[in-house]
Parts: structure tokens; C-alpha cells; sequence
């Protein structure tokens, strides 16, 4: 089994930036992907950002591009979301995410996780 725990959330003002940090504990053996997903109230869960187990390779969606930028650091075995720029449609409970492959991720398939950081950006 794999747990997975955030940080890093809060109340910030439009234009204003967070780092969000996961960090996976358990049955991490092996290579795996991580990522973020967030969902806002009313809304469903969606995708944010992926990031292969080398680090080499890493996508957002498109509402983020410019923005967010996913990193690792598997030594610790943690993923990063850096935001910047943030808006008031950035505001929902981020959740942190693990799989196999960046694929397996973005597909919410087989996912491990976390239980979530509420960000809230104010106007």
C-alpha cells in the first residue's frame, strides 16, 4: 500500500504563488509517475500536471501552461506543484497522484491518492 501526503496549500491573492509538496510513503518500490489533480467545488475532479519517473518528461493542461510547473525529487520520494500567476479559478482542493506511468495518471487509472490541500485564491 502507498499513502500519500500534502502540504503546502492555503489562502493567497490573485497574482500570488504556492508550492505544494507530496510526499509518498509505503510500497513506493519500483518506478512510478506522479501527478496533481484538483477539484473545485461543484465541479469534477481534473487533471493538473504529470510527471515521468525520471523527471524528463512532465505536461499540464492547458489552464495552467506558463503557470504551474510539476518537479520531483525522488530521493525524497516527493513531487512539487510550484504556482504562480494564480487566479481565482485555481481555487479547489488539489490531490497528489501516483501510477505506473504518466499515462496511468492522467487517466485516473489504478491512482494512489493523497487526501487533499485546499488552495483558495482570493480576487
Amino acid at each position: 500500500q502507498v499513502q500519500l501526503v500534502e502540504s503546502g496549500g492555503g489562502l493567497v491573492q490573485a497574482g500570488g504563488s504556492l508550492r505544494l509538496s507530496c510526499t509518498a510513503s509505503g510500497r513506493t518500490f519500483g518506478r512510478y509517475a506522479m501527478g496533481w489533480f484538483r477539484q473545485a467545488p461543484g465541479k469534477e475532479r481534473e487533471w493538473v500536471a504529470v510527471i515521468s519517473w525520471s523527471g524528463s518528461s512532465s505536461y499540464n493542461t492547458d489552464s495552467v501552461k506558463g503557470r504551474f510547473t510539476i518537479s520531483r525529487d525522488n530521493a525524497k520520494n516527493s513531487v512539487f506543484l510550484q504556482m504562480n500567476s494564480l487566479k481565482p479559478e485555481d481555487t479547489a482542493v488539489y490531490y497528489c497522484a501516483l501510477a505506473s506511468t504518466a499515462g496511468a495518471v492522467v487517466q485516473g487509472l489504478n491512482n494512489y491518492w493523497g487526501q487533499g490541500t485546499q488552495v483558495t485564491v482570493s480576487p
